[in-house]
């Protein structure tokens, strides 16, 4: 049933991806920008903007190139960058270790800071620890991440100079970029556990637990946390789906080299190959990260049947 399932949701997915290309495609080559003007530069002629344009398959009708890109799509490739020449399918490989560390420790950093408080505020509610959690969980979601980071720079990597100030290459250049990922999802994840554990602890089996007289750790334990877990698989299959397609943000205050800052060089220079590119990345990831959580459903409520 499993497998069944999973091939369903597989299908489902091959759809929605290609509903993502349509609209992309569609998008990007309605933009007023001209990407042949940009690729051959503003003191060029109209001989050779054209001879550019027709080099990038420009002149060709929208249907021919959308049919043209399909067909390579379906074959793996994602066409060749209008800047760098390169193929498409290289960029995003060469970012993608870096856009996969940063999603994994990111995603441990959320739920390291957001799980434990969100126990914590759902059994202390309506007292101090309850609204101290309460209200640093609303102000990391409201707090841009941009500002978060550079602030962590200046503390850390300037004033007390314990970590590199942004850069790649060692698992200290990790911790400031996930830290700040952890911090602005912790909030929502302190506030979903937060909410999902009440209404757990609140549930007629619970209540039925304590009154035998099983001790509050066990019941916690055995029989709300789990239960309490399940929005919070969501979330993580959806964060990881998002993380790796980039977190432009955080990326560029750090100077972090994955897909995300790829993503706003492509934007800058109208390079529509590789914007198309992470667009789709993203959404495979998306589609994979969702799947993944939906099957781990059933690890956390046996309760769950995929009928």
């Amino acid at each position: 049933m499993r497998l069944q399932y999973s091939i369903a949701r597989l299908v489902q997915g091959a759809f929605v991806l290609l509903a993502v290309c349509t609209i992309t495609f569609g998008l990007l080559y309605l933009l007023p920008a001209d990407p042949a003007r940009l690729v051959a530069g503003r003191s060029a002629t109209p001989e050779t903007v054209e001879m550019v344009r027709k080099e990038l398959g420009l002149d060709r009708p929208i249907l021919e190139r959308y049919g043209r890109y399909l067909w390579g799509l379906l074959h793996g490739d994602l066409g060749r960058s209008y800047v760098q020449r390169t193929r498409v399918t290289e960029l995003l490989s060469s970012r993608l270790i870096p856009t996969l560390q940063l999603a994994l420790a990111g995603i441990v950093a959320e739920l390291l800071i957001g799980l434990p408080l969100g126990v914590l505020a759902a059994l202390q509610v309506g007292k101090t620890w309850d609204r101290v959690v309460t209200i640093w969980a609303f102000a990391m979601v409201a707090a841009p991440q941009f500002a978060l980071g550079l602030l962590l720079l200046y503390v850390f990597a300037y004033l007390w100079q314990v970590l590199p100030l942004g850069g790649y290459g060692t698992s200290s250049h990790l911790i400031l970029p996930a830290v700040t990922l952890g911090l602005t999802g912790g909030g929502w994840y302190a506030r979903m556990m937060r909410s999902s554990l009440l209404d757990v602890l609140r549930s007629d089996y619970v209540r039925t637990a304590r009154a035998k007289g099983l001790p509050y750790r066990k019941v916690i334990g055995k029989h709300a946390l789990k239960p309490a877990l399940l929005p919070i698989a969501a979330m993580v299959g959806s964060d990881l789906g998002m993380y790796m397609g980039g977190v432009i943000v955080v990326e560029s205050v750090f100077g972090w080299p994955g897909i995300g800052q790829l993503t706003w060089q492509a934007i800058q220079l109208v390079d529509i190959p590789v914007i198309l590119g992470t667009v789709i990345t993203t959404a495979v990831f998306v589609v994979l990260g969702n799947l993944v959580a939906d099957l781990l459903y059933t690890l956390l409520d046996p309760r769950v049947s995929y009928d």
